[in-house]
Formats: C-alpha cells, structure tokens, sequence
C-alpha cells in the first residue's frame, strides 16, 4: 500500500513540473539553449508519467481480471478467519 501511496505523489508532481515547463516555454523568455534544456526534461517528466500510467492501468487489468468488460464483485469475508 505504502508504494501505492507514493506513485500518486510523483504522478502529480510530475504533471505540475510539466505544467511549469510549458508555461515557461510558452512566456518565451527562454533562451534557445534554456528552451532545448526545457524540452529535454520535459521528454524525461513525459515518459516517467507514461510509465506511471501504465503500471496503474496493469494493476487494473490484473484488479479486473484482465476482462476489459470485468466489474469489481464485492468482498465477502470468510468466517474461518476470525
């Protein structure tokens, strides 16, 4: 669960430091060495987020069953357990 609650942190974060990156493009007040540096690590902050989303939608299909048509069923404990 800990590893869960990490990807999500680094997801968003990942989208922020994109969504700054562009704006910083956009203003165009990077020089051309700053703007080739931007793009660079926004290609790396890209594919780290491609990364993240896919391992998300593997947990899923695995979740599901890989049935794309697949719904969660409800949990009945067994009363062994207790």
């Amino acid at each position: 669960m800990a590893k869960k609650a990490q990807t999500v942190p680094n997801l968003e974060n990942t989208l922020e430091s994109l969504e700054t990156l562009v704006e910083q493009m956009e203003s165009g007040d990077l020089s051309l060495e700053e703007s080739l540096a931007a793009f660079e690590q926004g290609v790396s902050l890209t594919r780290h987020a491609q990364q993240a989303l896919q391992a998300a939608e593997q947990k899923v299909r695995i979740l599901l069953g890989n049935d794309p048509e697949g719904e969660p069923e409800s949990f009945e404990p067994d009363n062994d357990d207790r």
